[in-house]
């Protein structure tokens, strides 16, 4: 059974509404304000919320902008109940993220049909697809179920890419959301002497060439590929047709947003404060991270020695120096580009 959070005011229309929704067999919680409803959604976490605009105490914007800024509240589907109807009230709402306006007086179809619309895509959003094309079919052809969805990912381009392959590189213009389909690729921002480093490393599953789309810049960084590599392009125009009328999406972006920052922020500082040791230990777990296979034992991956130093952000030889200290400890083993990891535990608690 589907819990819906219903806050309103008005003890006439929340208890009516509350009562079409239980006849519909959904559990209803009751907020008479805006601070109460915030801490009924932050305990119980309901599915859905339903809050009126104009309330005492805290009102109808205050709880969204509240709630959005909570990680687990976040991607709740909102829906605005509310008699306020001038089109600069709807901006205003959708902007700080509400999925939906119903507006009074309204019967009990248009509140039903609203609450179903939106669980419905909530749930498309929810549904864990594999990391792989027949994930994302799935989850293409999950969101084609909605009307206005319908013409995307229609006819995606598949291309293929050589190991060496540059997919886009720095400064030029985004045309496209890209997805990996196949192989290993790199992100990399280039010093202005030629100075390489690797700031983040693409699978099999991952979306990338996102961060210019949602801030409409330039590429900040090339993406070149590691090994042969598929990749499906999907127009921009399609991306945004995705993100503009579905706000989970668009969350969801943002949030990869907020941790491509984060990550970046703490790889700055480990460039600055960890030793070469630490710092190589790191990359490697973090490779098995990204690339390790269910079935594999042990991580194993063929690295080019410069790619991998470009990762540690060190000179080739100091890595190469620090991999045969590692394989003299039994940390890993070596064989001409391969590098096969033997005991990950100790890499990680490392220390110096």
């Amino acid at each position: 059974m589907k819990t819906i959070l219903l806050i309103e005011d008005n003890q006439e229309v929340r208890e009516n509404s509350a009562e079409i929704l239980e006849l519909a067999n959904y559990k209803v919680l009751q907020a008479d304000n805006g601070k109460t409803g915030i801490e009924l959604a932050q305990k119980m976490l309901p599915d859905l919320i339903i809050c009126d605009i104009m309330m005492p105490v805290l009102d109808g914007y205050g709880v969204i902008h509240l709630l959005s800024k909570n990680e687990t509240t976040a991607g709740i589907p909102f829906i605005f109940l509310t008699a306020k109807t001038e089109r600069s009230d709807f901006r205003k709402g959708m902007e700080l993220g509400a999925d939906d306006y119903i507006t009074k007086p309204f019967d009990d179809v248009e509140l039903l049909n609203a609450v179903e619309g939106r669980l419905k895509k909530s749930e498309i959003i929810k549904t864990k697809f594999d990391k792989s094309s027949e994930g994302l079919n799935k989850f293409l052809d999950e969101v084609r179920s909605l009307e206005e969805l319908k013409k995307l990912f229609n006819e995606r381009k598949i291309k293929k890419f050589k190991k060496k392959d540059i997919i886009f590189s720095e400064g030029n213009t985004p045309n496209y959301l890209y997805f990996l389909n196949k192989g290993k690729a790199k992100s990399v921002k280039l010093h202005e002497y030629g100075k390489e480093l690797i700031i983040n490393l693409i699978a099999e599953g991952d979306f990338f060439g996102y961060v210019p789309l949602l801030e409409n810049g330039e590429y900040a960084e090339t993406v070149e590929c590691l090994e042969d590599s598929e990749v499906i392009l999907i127009p921009k125009e399609d991306f945004y047709n995705l993100i503009y009328n579905n706000a989970s999406v668009m969350k969801k972006f943002i949030k990869m947003l907020s941790n491509d920052v984060v990550d970046k922020e703490e790889q700055l500082i480990k460039l600055a404060y960890s030793s070469v040791r630490k710092r190589t230990a790191e990359a490697l777990i973090m490779l098995e991270d990204r690339y390790k296979k269910n079935n594999e034992k042990n991580f194993s991956i063929s690295i080019a020695r410069e790619d991998l130093a470009n990762i540690v952000g060190t000179a080739t030889e100091s890595l190469i120096r620090t991999l045969g200290e590692f394989k003299e400890d039994k940390l890993l083993e070596i064989k001409g580009s391969n590098i096969t990891l033997l005991d990950s535990e100790k890499l990680k608690k490392l220390k110096l």
